[in-house]
């Protein structure tokens, strides 16, 4: 299954040292993950959200098994548009190794001087 993650740059380094192959373990105060089925919705959040936050968004794209998926419901964060997967921190290494191929960076977005 497709999925995407909108990211700040800090994450994306992380990101870029997995060799593009995995996302780094959340901070203490992020017990979850959360990627999201729609590119247009990862393109709000790292438009709208990491660019105003971090200076910077990225939208990212990758493949996950399905197997892995089937336990978990993906939820509406706002409407059928805004839906996403909500992957316990304590899973992500899992949620990592489900992952076929590479993260690619999809979209990027910058703040305007």
């Amino acid at each position: 299954m497709t999925l995407w993650r909108p990211v700040g740059p800090a994450e994306l380094e992380l990101i870029r040292q997995s060799g593009m192959r995995a996302f780094p373990p959340r901070l203490p105060d992020q017990p979850i993950f959360y990627p999201v089925l729609s590119e247009d919705y990862a393109i709000r959040i790292a438009r709208d959200w990491n660019v105003g936050r971090d200076g910077a968004g990225y939208v990212t794209r990758f493949e996950v098994l399905t197997s892995f998926l089937d336990g978990f419901a993906a939820q509406e964060a706002g409407g059928k548009a805004l839906r996403e997967y909500w992957i316990p921190a304590e899973e992500l290494e899992n949620f990592n190794a489900a992952i076929v191929g590479e993260i690619v960076v999809t979209r990027t977005f910058e703040r305007e001087m």
